[in-house]
């Protein structure tokens, strides 16, 4: 758990973490292709409404996506 860490222990873990996530975005910057343009532009283009979902942890980030796209 990590309130049982010292500071120094936390700090290494939030860096430890930090550099996992940093290097796992890297990745998915070289796989970007013409087909996410083609998302976006159909997302642009669209004259109705964009329905998210999802049960539980995925639910959450659905709505955070609604809520995103609202503003």
């Amino acid at each position: 758990m990590i309130s049982r860490l010292t500071a120094a222990e936390q700090k290494a873990l939030a860096s430890r973490v930090l550099d996992i996530e940093s290097r796992a975005v890297s990745t998915l910057a070289g796989r970007l292709d013409d087909s996410f343009g083609n998302a976006c532009q159909l997302c642009l283009d669209l004259t109705g409404r964009v329905v998210v979902t999802g049960m539980g942890k995925s639910g959450h980030i659905a709505r955070k996506i609604a809520a995103t796209l609202a503003s």
